[in-house]
């Protein structure tokens, strides 16, 4: 992509905030369907803005933290046929595994992990994050995940999540 295609990508009118909801013209945006067509087609750019390409067109997305938002985790057991694993319920509607090794905690002690094949950040919920703090442990002033026979630790605070 050419640098002058970036600069002139225009607006798509669409704000998501902090919590996962989105917002067209500062209206709510309550249609989950047309939210979900929004995410399959949304990607980064070099500037790490989210774009939407819709209809042959391209438009970036304003975004208060990130797009994506942690919504619910739960651990599975591991049982006889599936190892242990975290699931993330996602603000896409989506669930999918955690990658352990990919969270941080970013400022405001706000935690973060990679989601969409480590494609894009995601902001961990208040909800989120206290159903995966039971899981943490601390040694040395340093923060763990105990999981699949493996501590993973869990990065410091950075100004930016990791993008």
């Amino acid at each position: 992509m050419k640098k002058h295609e970036i600069n002139d990508l225009p607006p798509c009118l669409i704000y998501i905030d902090k919590e996962g909801q989105w917002y067209h013209e500062g209206a709510e945006m309550i249609r989950r369907d047309f939210i979900r067509i929004f995410y399959e087609n949304m990607e980064m750019d070099s500037q790490g803005r989210y774009v939407i390409l819709w209809g042959g067109k391209r438009c970036y997305v304003e975004v208060e933290d990130t797009a994506f938002v942690v919504w619910k985790m739960h651990y599975q057991d591991a049982a006889e046929e599936e190892d242990e694993r975290f699931v993330l319920q996602l603000s896409d509607d989506s669930s999918e595994d955690m990658i352990p090794d990919s969270l941080c905690v970013g400022r405001d002690n706000v935690l973060y992990c990679k989601v969409k094949k480590a494609v894009f950040p995601a902001r961990f919920s208040r909800a989120a994050y206290y159903q995966l703090a039971s899981h943490i442990v601390e040694e040395n002033g340093n923060f763990y995940l105990p999981f699949t026979n493996r501590n993973y630790k869990i990065k410091g605070v950075s100004a930016n999540p990791p993008i």
